[in-house]
């Protein structure tokens, strides 16, 4: 209990504070990063070298990417405390800044524990959950995969399943139809493809709106309703 704690303190202590979206958004004002990438999607579970692949932070910043607290919420057990620590650590660095949802460092002193799990899955856009031997023990761990599963049904690459130690037939049953990562044999290119499917469903949800508020624009309904708006500021003033 001594060592668990100890690591708690230490986590909190090298955190990395998370952007604030009201003030400055972190990633409208870096520039792009040249980084790795797996082929063709990248949610995929190849374990094979990642090609090169230039992603622009730049991408990833819009108002539907604000709209919620997190861009990842890290689900884990207590025996990978360590592993969730280094993940976290490494995606929110520059020049993408991901915010993360951790439960031992983001939780509410107080709260109650579903409120807080429940919260932190609504309050994310994708949800990583580092499945385990002890994950599917885990009463808690489960609880937040069935809420990540709620939220979205469809999975549409939102809910992004990091299999350590732990073999393909020993997968829960709901997450069989959803492609995985395997980072049982290599840690750090599982980092990289963790973050590129989180950041490669960040772009399409960006992309998305970018595109729904073009067609916006150029609906003429919609610019009557705009010049109507303007007309009637106009004659208040």
């Amino acid at each position: 209990m001594a060592r668990f704690f100890k690591r708690l303190v230490d986590f909190k202590r090298n955190k990395n504070p998370n952007p604030s979206p009201r003030s400055s958004p972190c990633c409208s004002s870096r520039t792009s990063d040249t980084t790795k990438s797996p082929c063709g999607d990248p949610r995929s579970s190849s374990t094979h070298s990642l090609p090169v692949m230039p992603l622009s932070s730049r991408r990833i910043d819009s108002s539907a990417r604000w709209s919620k607290m997190y861009d990842a919420c890290v689900c884990h057990t207590e025996d990978d405390i360590t592993y969730a620590q280094e993940l976290v650590s490494f995606l929110e660095l520059h020049p993408y800044s991901l915010r993360c949802f951790v439960q031992l460092r983001d939780s509410a002193p107080g709260g109650a524990i579903c409120t807080e799990l429940c919260q932190a899955v609504r309050e994310s856009h994708c949800w990583v959950l580092v499945i385990t031997p002890s994950f599917l023990k885990d009463p808690w761990c489960c609880f937040q995969m069935q809420q990540a599963l709620s939220e979205s049904p469809m999975s549409n690459g939102r809910v992004i399943p990091v299999r350590k130690q732990l073999e393909r037939k020993d997968y829960p049953q709901e997450l069989r139809f959803v492609f995985g990562i395997d980072v049982r044999q290599d840690k750090e290119n599982g980092f990289q493809k963790i973050k590129y499917s989180i950041l490669y469903y960040l772009e399409e949800l960006c992309r998305k709106e970018q595109e729904h508020r073009e067609s916006a624009e150029g609906d003429p309904e919609h610019n009557v309703d705009e010049a109507s708006k303007t007309l009637d500021l106009s004659e208040n003033c």
